[in-house]
């Protein structure tokens, strides 16, 4: 919004010069969505302490120690993150490009459904929440209509392309596959995130971390000089999506004021699915879904440790984990949450770093 009224009038020295450059716009956007989650997270932890009362609804099958330490904590603490996203966004992003809108439209509505689940879930105070098939469903369809929508803005060349880490040239066009896989991401990402917040900022900080990964990536693929000069290939317009990721790093710095152990308020589904459906878009975008998984590594390991431990059981009726996801397990073999999670905070950063080595690595 202010880049549509600004830049316009700005010359070629001055303050309001700045206003053409994404790295400023995109520190402004970070420092924005920072300054307004902590200023709302006081009324919006309070009013949803309010409405839920009871707070979020506790697995009997989980870890028991959370049924005495995190009963009473509400939930949908996503709601906060969303806000601070969008308003910064639409405040210091160009508005114009369209990949800004499919980013920032596929969030809101992954967050939609989180919400409908979390509300089911307090209503009926259970952990069952939406159907798994009304709730995959609607996320298919948003992924599907996100990735089509990015298809359409992408030079034909790349469209339906997909690119390899260390390969300098060759792509991969799947044609209409391509949209199958997209929307696999999207969806298994959102729904990744989903699964890993089970402790107090466990997935807020891998997030952080893959959401700046992804800013400076955007931000070189959008660049026509410095993708050339790195040999990644080049996906004009997707430079904005710095702008989007620096707010997604400010909201979720916000919310971990608050959610830092112990939290005072869970993000819940309407958080975490909207986050994993955020870092998916982005990294379809620009081309960059293998990188994707390398940088959001924590985010496969504790999806694929759910799936094995679902397969064994009902191939052998035994346990491979303790408990899954991943995360449990250690509760389970006796670690305490903060050790936990700062070693997963770690192993993310690791992963963060070697998913920015695959940018020299051609």
């Amino acid at each position: 919004m202010l880049f549509d009224l600004i830049a316009p009038h700005a010359g070629h020295g001055g303050f309001l010069n700045l206003f053409h450059y994404i790295t400023f716009r995109a520190g402004c956007a970070c420092l924005t969505a920072l300054v307004l989650s902590l200023l709302l997270g006081p009324s919006v932890i309070r009013e949803l302490k309010r409405i839920q009362r009871e707070g979020q609804p506790i697995r009997t099958l989980g870890p028991e120690r959370h049924i005495l330490e995190k009963a009473g904590t509400p939930t949908m603490g996503g709601v906060l993150i969303l806000a601070s996203l969008a308003l910064s966004t639409l405040l210091w992003a160009d508005l114009k490009d369209g990949f800004v809108w499919v980013a920032l439209l596929t969030t809101l509505a992954f967050g939609a459904v989180g919400f409908a689940d979390d509300y089911n879930k307090l209503a009926r105070r259970n952990t069952t929440g939406l159907s798994k098939k009304a709730r995959l469903g609607a996320e298919f369809l948003v992924s599907l209509l996100a990735v089509l929508w990015m298809e359409h803005l992408t030079p034909p060349e790349l469209s339906n392309a997909l690119a390899f880490p260390f390969a300098k040239s060759f792509v991969l066009h799947l044609g209409y596959a391509f949209a199958l896989l997209g929307m696999i991401i999207i969806t298994g990402f959102g729904n990744a995130v989903n699964l890993t917040d089970g402790l107090d900022g466990l997935a807020t900080v891998p997030v952080i971390i893959a959401a700046f990964v992804f800013a400076l990536i955007a931000y070189l693929v959008g660049n026509h000089v410095f993708a050339d000069y790195l040999q990644l290939h080049a996906v004009p317009g997707t430079g904005e999506l710095s702008v989007f990721c620096a707010a997604l790093i400010g909201a979720c710095l916000g919310f971990l004021w608050f959610n830092a152990p112990p939290a005072e308020v869970f993000m819940g589904d309407t958080g975490s699915l909207a986050l994993g459906a955020a870092l998916g878009t982005v990294a379809v975008a620009v081309k960059h879904e293998m990188v994707l998984c390398l940088v959001g590594g924590l985010f496969v390991a504790e999806t694929l440790s759910v799936i094995i431990q679902v397969f064994w059981f009902k191939r052998t009726g035994r346990r491979i984990f303790l408990m899954a996801p991943l995360h449990h397990h250690f509760e389970k073999m006796g670690w305490q949450e903060p050790k936990i999670v700062v070693r997963f905070w770690i192993i993310s950063f690791v992963l963060g770093l070697c998913g920015l080595a695959t940018l020299k690595l051609r």
